[in-house]
């Protein structure tokens, strides 16, 4: 028989032969791919070739990691540089480390903790660089076989998480401060809850005009589900119509060009003109004290703040998925971060609901329930 026990992914085969018991992982994750390594089990068996269970040695992470890890990602991830990059810093990481010496069958998470512990110079991003590309590594090589289990690996604290949501009071300020052509870039991701990369490689070929709206046309991605169509607000359509016109209404060519090497707006830049706005408004507040005070954030916070604002104009999570170009739900809760007056509300609509009871000499609060 084979079976898959609760909670996991791959099945199990167990019968016995010659009065022996076997009971042995077949590796594999759907029904028809376990009765077929179970008959090959039964016919080896057969012929009497019980090496068939002797336990293969799993390679050693250094050498996974050269020879099957990165040139699958430096293929997978070849139209992703950033992606790419992030792989192969992780990956020095972890062959500079002890860990690079055991065996892929040998890691567990208590070694994952001795590697943040001997790098814990290093701030917890660049520590979870190379956990991360652990458990990537790891999570492939049980994809391929190389693996009876996947090992968790625990990530070290304290990496600083994009929570940061720009409130109705600081947006308009913050963009009236970014200089051109990021106040537009970050205009659309208020508006639209894309990523910044997505917009540094906008098209114009992908910008659709249709009279007093339209749609941007996602096309590229880490994901299938990261190619969507998104409808424009008014303040996103009215931002790319006048650099459309701006630009002498192009049929095609880069939304935002630059004079790059890529010939398109980078990340790079893009920080730059980010950190400029912030030093605008440093300066507002010298010369007027009396302005309120906006907490630096990264850019990448904007779209964070276009998801939340999405989430409390009542939008639900799957719709949210599909506008944030999610393949998980799970995902799409990372980026959605309720502000105090969005829980303040929630209580206030139970609160509406309710009725005091008095029966009995005391009060208790009840639901009225209709």
């Amino acid at each position: 028989m084979i079976y898959r026990p609760k909670g996991r992914r791959v099945y199990k085969v167990k019968f016995r032969f010659k009065g022996q018991l076997i009971h042995r992982s077949t590796v594999a994750t759907d029904s028809k791919t376990a009765h077929s390594i179970e008959g090959k089990i039964r016919a080896e068996l057969a012929r009497g070739n019980w090496g068939i269970f002797d336990v293969k040695q799993s390679p050693k992470l250094a050498d996974f990691l050269k020879r099957d890890f990165l040139p699958f990602v430096s293929t997978k991830c070849s139209d992703r540089p950033n992606t790419l990059a992030y792989y192969q810093a992780g990956t020095k990481r972890l062959q500079d480390s002890d860990i690079a010496t055991l065996r892929l069958g040998e890691i567990t998470d208590q070694h994952a903790g001795q590697f943040a512990k001997r790098w814990e110079c290093f701030q917890p991003t660049t520590i979870n660089c190379g956990l991360r590309t652990l458990r990537r590594a790891l999570s492939l090589a049980y994809e391929w076989g190389k693996l009876d289990r996947k090992p968790k690996i625990t990530l070290a604290k304290g990496e600083r998480q994009r929570d940061r949501v720009v409130t109705d009071d600081e947006a308009p300020r913050y963009l009236a401060a970014c200089p051109q052509p990021w106040r537009d870039v970050a205009t659309v991701m208020l508006g639209s809850g894309t990523c910044p990369g997505e917009l540094y490689v906008l098209r114009w070929e992908s910008v659709l005009f249709n009279g007093q709206g339209g749609l941007l046309h996602i096309i590229k991605g880490k994901t299938k589900a990261r190619r969507r169509l998104l409808p424009m607000v008014p303040v996103v359509y009215q931002a790319l119509k006048a650099r459309w016109e701006a630009q002498g209404c192009p049929s095609e060519g880069w939304v935002f060009p630059t004079g790059s090497a890529s010939g398109h707006m980078e990340e790079s830049s893009a920080k730059q003109w980010h950190a400029k706005a912030f030093m605008a408004l440093e300066k507002a507040r010298k010369e007027n004290p009396d302005l309120p005070e906006i907490k630096p954030f990264e850019p990448y916070c904007l779209r964070h703040t276009a998801l939340t604002n999405l989430a409390k104009a009542g939008v639900d999570a799957f719709t949210l998925a599909r506008i944030a170009g999610h393949s998980r739900i799970s995902t799409t809760e990372r980026y959605i971060h309720p502000q105090a007056e969005a829980i303040e509300q929630a209580f206030a609509k139970i609160g509406g609901s309710q009725k005091v009871v008095t029966d009995g000499g005391h009060s208790e609060t009840a639901l009225t329930g209709r």
